[in-house]
């Protein structure tokens, strides 16, 4: 027990050090590479708890894609952080009382779940897995047959930043030829290939 102790505040101790880091980095780029490391700790943590599958997850669809699409819209935007942090100052007060406002939201959630007299009844499985299902059959089958339609309306929501990613950094640039599909499906044969009879011994003027 004194080992697996030590390995949860290691990891957990990373995972907030790794996301303070992300939000104070004044670097985009090393945001990004603060919050990889935040969710390969995380992963950590969630093997510890026996839910190995979402570990998994959060290393290869958060790390593999989210993470990296972050970074490729951040090197890929032409963002001009001075000019975003000049009204920094102006609203911070409001900033700040969201952020109070959220805080004691969290405070309320989490003592109304560690203190409140359901909370056994709530900590525990929504579903009964059935006996000798493993954690990774028990998760499939609560999603796909009680949360199917929060499953797909997550992925359309997912669908909906990766087209807003591709609208950002789709910018028009000047002196640049763009390709027009459909322009080069409607053309035909005889308005691209000029068959011409060249006499023997004879060339062809370049037009």
């Amino acid at each position: 027990m004194a080992v697996q102790a030590i390995i949860f505040y290691l990891l957990a101790g990373i995972v907030v050090l790794s996301a303070a880091c992300t939000i104070l980095a004044r670097n985009p780029v090393h945001s990004v590479l603060w919050l990889v490391l935040a969710f390969f700790n995380a992963a950590g943590l969630f093997v510890m708890m026996g839910a190995e599958f979402l570990a998994m997850i959060l290393a290869i669809v958060y790390v593999g894609a989210v993470a990296v699409l972050f970074l490729f819209v951040v090197m890929m935007l032409d963002i001009d952080f001075a000019q975003l942090r000049a009204g920094f100052a102006r609203y911070l007060p409001f900033g700040l009382l969201v952020g109070t406002v959220l805080l004691a939201e969290l405070v309320l959630v989490v003592g109304a779940w560690q203190f409140g007299d359901l909370a056994p009844t709530l900590r525990s499985a929504p579903v009964t897995a059935a006996a000798g299902m493993t954690n990774t059959e028990a998760l499939g089958s609560l999603i796909y047959t009680r949360y199917v339609y929060i499953f797909q309306a997550a992925g359309m929501v997912l669908l909906v930043a990766m087209i807003g990613a591709i609208v950002l950094t789709h910018r028009q640039r000047k002196g640049v030829r763009r390709q027009n599909v459909s322009e080069q499906v409607a053309r035909q044969p005889d308005e691209v290939v000029e068959l011409v009879q060249v006499p023997v011994g004879q060339g062809v003027d370049v037009k």
